[in-house]
């Protein structure tokens, strides 16, 4: 699978595993956590998941997938913004490493933006860093103004990416956030690539793939 470098040198796959929605049907979490198996065995070892999807369940699905295959995954949480104090992150990612049963997460994102001061969230973010509790730290659901506005806050040199809704349906961010994020050498994470498996219904992508070698969308699902 290809791969994208982050600013850390680091190389992650271009395809991840998310988790919204899980951990809510106490009878689907046998087939939740088969699907994470096979997602690693095809090499889409990001797996995405944050505290507040099932108030923490879907990270327990991680958990239990990723129990004894660890190392096979780049885990990404998220803090909700009303978590998103110095102390209050901190916090946070403590309930999150018990939850996923792991003693770092790989990346760590805001999920959004709130009340909290950027700079207390992300001198949480270095703490946990220095702690070896998180490996890389980044936002989530940022316009271009918002990702300026923190490049002015002490420490924003470790920002890592910034997570947005982008798909072929949805395609604001090619206006401004795109090319700030290129200007500014910053990796954009898309989440709902294909919104949710939605798109592979959509009209136009299937006479487009008509046109070329290979299953139309509607006919791999």
């Amino acid at each position: 699978m290809r791969r994208i470098t982050l600013p850390s040198g680091e190389s992650i796959p271009v395809l991840g595993q998310g988790t919204w929605g899980w951990g809510e049907d106490p009878g689907r979490r046998g087939d939740e956590v088969a699907a994470l198996h096979t997602g690693l065995e095809l090499g889409m070892t990001l797996v995405d998941t944050a505290e507040m999807y099932a108030d923490g369940g879907a990270e327990e699905v991680v958990g239990e997938a990723l129990a004894g295959r660890r190392d096979e995954a780049f885990v990404v949480s998220k803090v909700r913004p009303s978590q998103a104090s110095r102390s209050g992150t901190i916090a946070a990612c403590e309930r999150s490493l018990k939850r996923l049963g792991t003693d770092r997460i790989d990346l760590y994102l805001l999920h959004w933006q709130g009340r909290y001061p950027l700079q207390d969230t992300v001198a949480a973010f270095q703490q946990l860093v220095a702690d070896g509790k998180i490996r890389y730290w980044g936002v989530s659901n940022f316009d271009h103004l918002a990702l300026a506005d923190l490049r002015d806050v002490p420490g924003s040199g470790g920002l890592a990416t910034d997570q947005v809704l982008y798909n072929l349906s949805r395609r604001g961010p090619e206006y401004d956030l795109l090319p700030w994020c290129t200007d500014h050498q910053l990796p954009v994470m898309a989440y709902s690539p294909i919104e949710q498996g939605r798109i592979l219904h959509d009209a136009t992508l299937n006479d487009v793939a008509a046109g070329h070698s290979g299953p139309r969308p509607l006919e791999m699902l």
